[in-house]
């Protein structure tokens, strides 16, 4: 496959858990990428059978994968990445492109710790993207041009929605959309809750309650509308929508989520300075 006047050529992963397999699914289905054109590495084949599974190949050595692929996507656990960078720092070449989706690493320390001129992007993907509806962002470093982050969006649009922006927005959308799948979660969850304790069976209320959540994003995504005025249009005088919007107003909803919003966004930028 070409895109953005690059030969894309072999895709590779170093780890092997449940966000790389994501991504893997993701190109293949969407036919980005042959299963036998990705290579996947871990420790042990407690992850890599899912990938063997999708028909793709698999080892033990992190080298390999570079040794064999032009774009690979480090997907190792945040703590464990420079130890797989210095490792596999020998084996870099000017041909690679350097993906990390690991949370908190800076491009900054991803740079410092590779060879000089080493192409290098960072993406902040969420967990829907296992179901192709991830919402992810993507910054590139000093020598990723538009080339490779053009061919790099055009890769994870398989998996979902992918923006590029500044660095600086990566943490923040680590807590409004990578945390924020939790958060949303939640408030299924409560909303579930309610009509449970209204009398609804639970298996009913919970499939209802993620239906609603479901056919919002989409109309919030299709209209194109600011969420306050389809949240007026469910209104009526004295109706019942007005009674519940008054009772989470009551109980701090608005302020509890952008409180959450902020305390995950500066839990990573933490994480970031470690």
């Amino acid at each position: 496959m070409e895109a953005a006047g690059l030969d894309l050529g072999r895709v590779g992963f170093v780890g092997a858990g449940r966000m790389a397999e994501a991504i893997a699914q993701g190109l293949i289905r969407a036919g980005k990428v042959e299963a036998k054109q990705v290579m996947a590495s871990a420790p042990t084949d407690r992850n890599l059978c899912h990938f063997r599974a999708l028909g793709c190949q698999t080892t033990h050595s992190n080298k390999e994968v570079l040794q064999n692929c032009s774009l690979v996507i480090f997907a190792t656990k945040p703590q464990v990445l420079p130890a797989v960078l210095t490792e596999v720092a020998p084996v870099v070449t000017t041909e690679h492109i350097l993906v990390s989706v690991a949370a908190g690493v800076s491009l900054s320390t991803l740079e410092e710790l590779l060879p000089p001129n080493t192409r290098v992007l960072r993406v902040s993907p969420n967990l829907p993207c296992i179901v192709q509806e991830g919402a992810m962002v993507m910054a590139r470093g000093h020598h990723a041009g538009n080339d490779e982050a053009k061919l790099l969006q055009n890769l994870l649009e398989a998996c979902g929605q992918c923006l590029e922006v500044p660095e600086s927005y990566v943490d923040i959308h680590t807590g409004l959309s990578g945390s924020g799948v939790a958060f949303v979660c939640m408030f299924s969850e409560a909303l579930a809750e309610g009509a449970i304790k209204m009398g609804m069976p639970s298996s009913l209320a919970h499939r209802i309650a993620a239906q609603t959540l479901l056919g919002t994003a989409k109309m919030l995504q299709q209209e194109g509308q600011h969420p306050a005025q389809l949240r007026t249009d469910v209104l009526t005088p004295a109706g019942t929508t007005i009674y519940g919007l008054h009772a989470l107003e009551q109980g701090g909803l608005r302020a509890a989520t952008m409180s959450a919003v902020e305390a995950a966004t500066q839990r990573a930028k933490e994480l970031s300075r470690k």
